[in-house]
C-alpha cells in the first residue's frame, strides 16, 4: 500500500514539474526572408511535435564544432518526429548579413530550417545568453530540457541530452 502511495505521489510530482516547465515563446520572425531551408515556421503549428532549437552563429568556433552533432541528431531522430530548428543570432557585425548566413548554411551543409534572428528578438524571448545553446521543446510546447556549450557525437553530455530527446519522443508517441 505504501509503495502504491509513493508511486502516486511521485507521478503527481513529475506531472506538476512538467506543468511548471516554461512554455517556449513563439518564433519571432515570420517573413520568408528570415528563414533558410524552410518557409516561416510557427511553434503553434508544430504543437504535438518535439522541436530541438539551437542558437548559433556561423563564426562561433564552439557552434561550428557542434554542427556534426546537430546533423547527427537530425538524421537519427527525424523519422521519429523530431524537428530541428537553428536560430542564427549574430555574435559579430558581419554575421548580421543574411547573405553571409546563407553562404555559411550552404558551406556547412545545413539542411534543416534556420531562422535569422538579427534583432535578437527570439534570443531575448528565450532569455538565452550563450552560443551555442540547445532547447528541447516537448510536444506540449514546454521547454523539456536545455544545454549550453559544444555538443559532440558520443560525448557524455550529448548522450545525456539525447536521453532527454528519447524521453520526449516516447511521451509524444
Amino acid at each position: 500500500m505504501r509503495s502504491l502511495l509513493l508511486i502516486a505521489l511521485l507521478t503527481l510530482s513529475l506531472q506538476s514539474a512538467e506543468a511548471r516547465a516554461p512554455l517556449a515563446p513563439e518564433f519571432t520572425h515570420i517573413g520568408s526572408a528570415d528563414w533558410i531551408n524552410s518557409k516561416p515556421l510557427r511553434l503553434r503549428n508544430l504543437k504535438g511535435k518535439p522541436v530541438l532549437i539551437e542558437f548559433w552563429a556561423y563564426e562561433c568556433v564552439n557552434c561550428l564544432r557542434s554542427i556534426p552533432w546537430v546533423k547527427d541528431v537530425q538524421e537519427r531522430y527525424a523519422d521519429k518526429g523530431l524537428i530541428v530548428v537553428s536560430v542564427h543570432t549574430p555574435e559579430l557585425p558581419q554575421e548580421r548579413s543574411a547573405a553571409n548566413v546563407r553562404a555559411a548554411v550552404e558551406k556547412f551543409g545545413i539542411t534543416h530550417p534556420v531562422m535569422l534572428d538579427t534583432d535578437y528578438s527570439y534570443w531575448n524571448a528565450m532569455q538565452n545568453r550563450y552560443w551555442p545553446a540547445f532547447y528541447l521543446i516537448g510536444p506540449d510546447g514546454r521547454i523539456a530540457a536545455d544545454a549550453i556549450g559544444e555538443m559532440h557525437i558520443d560525448q557524455k553530455r550529448a548522450k545525456e541530452f539525447e536521453l532527454e530527446i528519447d524521453a520526449v519522443l516516447n511521451r509524444s508517441n
